[in-house]
């Protein structure tokens, strides 16, 4: 009886026993028989004698896992049930915008329509990232998508209806810019003296002045220029240009502007596309004399393009070099800088071991007249610029301040530190040059148009 006892013990513990019925015990695994003296006698083939205890444990840490693995999803689900809530409210906010804009069109510019179509984009850009990250379609994305489609076609819809208005606004908007510029002069803030260096140097940079987002009124074009001419013929005084891109790969196209009034209509009486051969790169182009002086691309050349005869050259510095850039843009090896004595063009050499080299161009033979090589290295520098003949380069401090650090003056031959901080749009920018016509920095801040007043040392 011991071994029916042990055959019942290991049947509740094993499932490969429990289940044979007792009929069947005389075939299979078990067989039943009476012994010689009258006792029972039991034979129980197990193929397996060991309880399953690693099984038993490795079925309650799929358990686990999977209990915790549902968590962590029904969290996400919360998570993205909030966001929900909150891109739908917010668009509930866009929707009433556009029914006051729908009432009174005309009392509404440019960048506002603009503005809300940036706005849009990007909920539709949220809709479709939360979308994908539930890995799922409904009903509700599908009629997100169609309200936002609806809705940009009623901007574009309401844009078109008062035009006049719209450049009347721009106008008085520029008005309202110089006014500024003025009262800042009114307020001793800065006491321009155009054309002179009777000064030891740059004391201090004002705030920035925001001007506008860029011509094309889209964010995405980080990598620009703006400005006026720093040597500009008659007939010519106040030409501005602009010329942005959504890369610091290319330049390929410039416009002008007749003044700075018609560069915040962004009335543009030329536009300037480069053809294929002439293209440029890097950003760090001016306007100097009637002409635009940019990096060419292929070959690796200084290249100036006459505004009037339309006529393009180039020319080769051979110890220029394409592997130094500054710090906030590639491809930035060529930048060209004008004040007070004239034009020139900053870029690193190998045989100055990647520190700036100071080039003094010629512009009746477009040739290097005179070389400096400072010792500044230029992926350290953020930005450069000339004033009365003296480089100064800058880096940031933080995202919202930067500084002119270091200076070096091609009369002496010097160069020497400084610590002149001044603020900043945005964090980056690929644009800083001095205007020696109105003694103002120009800086294209991630899009934006900025300008600064410099005031300098008396002697």
């Amino acid at each position: 009886m011991m071994l029916l006892f042990l055959f019942l013990l290991f049947s509740a513990f094993s499932p490969a026993l429990a289940w044979i019925p007792v009929q069947d015990w005389d075939s299979g695994n078990v067989t039943a028989s009476v012994g010689s003296s009258g006792q029972c006698v039991c034979h129980v083939f197990l193929p397996d004698t060991t309880f399953p205890a690693d099984r038993v444990e490795h079925m309650q840490q799929v358990s686990k896992d999977l209990i915790v693995e549902v968590e962590i999803q029904k969290n996400k689900l919360v998570k993205y049930e909030d966001k929900l809530v909150i891109y739908l409210a917010e668009l509930k906010d866009l929707e009433e915008r556009l029914t006051i804009m729908q009432s009174s069109p005309d009392d509404y510019i440019k960048l506002d329509f603009e503005l809300l179509r940036i706005e849009l984009r990007e909920f539709e850009a949220l809709v479709s990232q939360l979308k994908n990250s539930l890995n799922s379609s409904s009903s509700l994305f599908d009629s997100l998508y169609i309200e936002i489609q609806n809705m940009t076609f009623i901007v574009n819809q309401l844009e078109t209806y008062d035009k006049s208005n719209l450049e009347v606004i721009r106008y008085q908007f520029a008005k309202l810019q110089k006014k500024l510029e003025e009262c800042q002069i009114d307020q001793d803030i800065i006491k321009p003296d155009v054309g002179n260096c009777n000064h030891t140097g740059i004391l201090s940079i004002s705030n920035p002045l925001v001007v506008q987002l860029n011509a094309h009124l889209n964010s995405n074009y980080l990598y620009g220029g703006w400005g006026r001419d720093s040597k500009p013929i008659r007939g010519n005084e106040n030409l501005h240009f602009y010329g942005a891109y959504s890369g610091p790969e290319m330049v390929y196209d410039f416009y002008f502007y007749s003044n700075y009034d018609n560069l915040i209509l962004r009335k543009a009486i030329k536009q300037y596309t480069l053809p294929n051969d002439w293209r440029g790169t890097g950003n760090n182009y001016i306007v100097h004399s009637d002409a635009i002086y940019y990096q060419h691309d292929s070959p690796f050349s200084m290249t100036k393009l006459n505004l009037t005869s339309s006529q393009y050259e180039y020319r080769v510095i051979s110890a220029a070099s394409q592997s130094f850039s500054y710090a906030y843009s590639s491809n930035q090896n060529l930048d060209f800088a004008a004040d007070e004595t004239g034009l020139w063009v900053l870029y690193a050499s190998t045989q100055n071991m990647g520190k700036i080299v100071i080039a003094k161009i010629d512009e009746k033979s477009f040739g290097i007249e005179a070389v400096w090589h400072t010792g500044m290295y230029k992926q350290s520098v953020g930005n450069a610029f000339m004033v009365c003949g003296v480089m100064y380069a800058t880096r940031s401090v933080d995202i919202s301040t930067e500084e002119i650090f270091y200076a070096y003056d091609t009369k002496t031959k010097q160069e020497r530190n400084l610590s002149i901080t001044f603020k900043k749009f945005q964090d980056k920018y690929t644009n800083l040059d001095y205007n020696p016509i109105d003694q103002k920095l120009y800086m294209y801040n991630n899009g934006y148009y900025v300008s600064y007043n410099v005031k300098f040392s008396k002697e």
